[in-house]
């Protein structure tokens, strides 16, 4: 058996590579996720209001029975908009008190 030699040789791009490459890159915002609650026969305004209030934060009383109507009154509505993983949170945490939800989307 023979072995043939291979010789790596490392090599760097100039600086002035490097500075057109580095200010070609394009830095995006993560997206922003919907939390949307749908309208169904069983919840009560009382029900949807006590978990919006509970779960969603700065959604106080006044606001959770404004988004409540919204869900009545259009069938849907957007109660919190933000970072995934929050968005996960908030959505697996009102599912779990039994309010009707859309899949998570982008915003």
């Amino acid at each position: 058996m023979s072995f043939t030699a291979t010789t790596i040789q490392a090599t760097s791009a100039s600086p002035a590579a490097v500075k057109q490459r580095a200010s070609s890159v394009v830095k995006e915002k993560y997206p922003d996720y919907k939390i949307i609650v749908l309208n169904d026969d069983f919840n009560t305004f009382e029900h949807v209001v006590k978990t919006l209030t509970t779960y969603i934060p700065g959604v106080n009383s006044d606001q959770a029975w404004d988004l409540a109507d919204k869900i009545h009154n259009d069938g849907q509505a957007i109660v919190w908009v933000g970072p995934l993983e929050q968005a996960e949170l908030y959505h697996s945490q009102l599912i779990r008190a039994g309010l009707t939800m859309a899949p998570l989307e982008k915003a």
